[in-house]
């Protein structure tokens, strides 16, 4: 089978595609046919060497995908051959032909959610849905500005929310960017690159500020965030690229906090529940992954490389299907 090896840690160029060895399932474990990958910030991290649990070299990257199930191990029950799925993790690596998975990576794909949007939402919509309920504690009715809403995580965010009777803030810093965001259901959209923009968000809330942010870029944004609070809010970190120096008072005056979100970390009866209401939203329509961009297994590297690029809109996705002759 074809696969993108990684045999030291560097940038997108150490993406190599390689024949490799046939996979077969364990007792526990289900063989899918990967027909597409979800390229995420986390795989670039850990290609670069820079996180803290790295795996051991050589190694295939990729959590997230979705295709048909092709082998079913001989203890598992309720899988068949050719079911769609979508995976949220994998034990060999998504960015391949085929990979091994454990049952709870395994999630029903509806037949209206093609394989290139099933591979949006392994991450994507599980860390916007545990950033948004579970860590951000929201609940219908409240408000919640989502910062940095074009990429894979902030769209699902912006869907997820409104889907739950929230007011749904967001940023974005493109004009097609804002338009993308505001056609998923944003109530309000401003342009982050804009001197003042923070003003005008607290206008739009008649000066009491938001009851949360989910926050995709901290190092940046975090110290700016605060003054948008209302009384009891809190930001809810989910990426950052360096450190930030924040004004406490903000927290002070306003009893908020600063809470982090890694969906990797989430316990397992949580991701459970998470990937059962996202399948509800899939069927009813309610949630639909968007796409920025597709490349075959081939250009991993610029996959990888446009997926750090500023600007997103939607996600950026691998196609791992063999070329036709």
């Amino acid at each position: 089978m074809r696969a993108i090896v990684v045999e030291k840690f560097g940038g997108p160029e150490v993406l190599t595609l390689k024949h490799q060895p046939e996979l077969r399932p364990s007792p526990e474990q289900l063989l899918v046919r990967v027909n597409a990958a979800g390229v995420n910030p986390v795989d670039g991290y850990i290609r670069s060497g820079n996180y803290g649990k790295l795996p051991a070299l050589p190694y295939t990257p990729g959590m997230d995908g979705a295709g048909l199930v092709e082998a079913v191990g001989g203890q598992l029950r309720g899988y068949r051959k050719g079911q769609r799925v979508y995976l949220s993790g994998s034990l060999t690596g998504t960015y391949a032909e085929f990979c091994l998975c454990l049952p709870t990576q395994v999630h029903a794909l509806p037949p209206q959610i093609s394989f290139e949007e099933g591979a949006c939402l392994g991450i994507p919509y599980a860390t916007a849905s545990y950033a948004l309920f579970y860590r951000g504690g929201l609940k219908k009715g409240q408000s919640v500005l989502i910062h940095g809403a074009t990429g894979g995580v902030g769209l699902a965010a912006v869907q997820l929310a409104k889907r739950a009777g929230l007011r749904v803030f967001a940023t974005g810093g493109t004009e097609s960017g804002r338009q993308l965001v505001k056609g998923h259901g944003a109530d309000y959209v401003f342009d982050h690159n804009l001197p003042g923009y923070q003003q005008q968000i607290l206008e739009s809330t008649k000066g009491e500020g938001v009851s949360a942010i989910i926050e995709m870029l901290a190092n940046v944004n975090l110290g700016r965030d605060l003054p948008l609070l209302s009384h009891g809010g809190c930001v809810v970190v989910v990426g950052s690229r360096g450190p930030v120096q924040i004004q406490p008072r903000e927290l002070m005056t306003r009893e908020a906090d600063i809470r982090g979100a890694m969906i990797l970390q989430a316990p397992p009866g949580v991701l459970a529940r998470i990937h059962t209401d996202l399948l509800t939203g899939l069927t009813d329509g309610t949630l639909k992954p968007v796409i920025w961009a597709v490349f075959d297994l081939e250009h991993a590297c610029d996959a990888a490389a446009l997926q750090m690029q500023p600007g997103a809109s939607g996600k950026v996705v691998i196609s791992c299907t063999p070329p036709t002759a």
